[in-house]
């Protein structure tokens, strides 16, 4: 039933991006499995990376279950889709259930999708890693798949207006090979190797970037470390306790 929901929203999905002209780089898709469950783990700068990280498994034929939270499903529009594609509602107040939930769906085969950041980063640069993409994927034996994306925060993010009528914007991605995740291993110390391998993708996908900013107007979406005018994390901290 949800593939009869999950389907027609890539093909309008896909449609948008050709009607948008967006020039999507998607390399490593091959190691994300065919079969069985995994854990897809990717940074997060923009409402609408799940989209791309799905996009992503798509030509090994898997549909990704993601963890979004609970308000994205009572909204009159994105709740059935959601629920129809059957994404994971997560309640901070209540997050074992969301937890319990994805073991289920990845103890049956399901790919499901975690943002391990938690929120946006609006510094677009790699905030620290929850623990519980690792913590599920060694309670259901399946390996975590890290991934990274780059350039959708110029379409919509936190902090800025949506911007779909740009057009002939690039978008890179690259999914990195599995890690592991033993059981007999302290969750932190794979969350650690985990963030490190997504911060290499993230800086592979960087490199591979071919847009630069129109001018120092525009200079917005790129971090202070490349250069752009986003604020740094620090300053992100410092103005959260003030």
């Amino acid at each position: 039933m949800a593939e009869l929901v999950y389907r027609p929203v890539i093909g309008f999905a896909k449609t948008l991006f050709k009607v948008w002209d967006l020039k999507i780089d998607c390399q490593g898709s091959s190691n994300i499995p065919r079969s069985g469950g995994a854990v897809l783990v990717s940074n997060h700068i923009s409402y609408l990376d799940f989209i791309f990280n799905g996009l992503a498994a798509l030509p090994q034929n898997r549909l990704v279950r993601f963890m979004a939270k609970e308000s994205v499903f009572r909204h009159k529009i994105s709740g059935p889709l959601m629920r129809g594609m059957k994404h994971i509602p997560v309640d901070r107040g209540q997050g074992e259930a969301a937890y319990a939930h994805a073991l289920d769906s990845l103890r049956s085969g399901e790919v499901i999708g975690v943002f391990p950041e938690a929120t946006i980063s609006q510094s677009f640069t790699l905030k620290s890693f929850k623990s519980g993409a690792a913590r599920l994927a060694q309670e259901a034996g399946v390996p975590l798949v890290p991934m990274a994306v780059w350039g959708t925060q110029r379409l919509w993010t936190k902090g800025h207006p949506r911007d779909f009528k740009r057009s002939h914007l690039p978008v890179t991605i690259r999914v990195g090979e599995a890690v592991e995740a033993p059981r007999d291993q302290y969750a932190g110390a794979i969350t650690r190797r985990l963030r490190e391998r997504v911060q290499e993708l993230l800086d592979a996908a960087q490199r591979a970037y071919p847009g630069r900013p129109k001018g120092p107007e525009d200079s917005w979406w790129l971090p202070a470390h490349l250069g752009g005018t986003a604020p740094t994390a620090e300053a992100l901290r410092t103005a959260q306790v003030h």
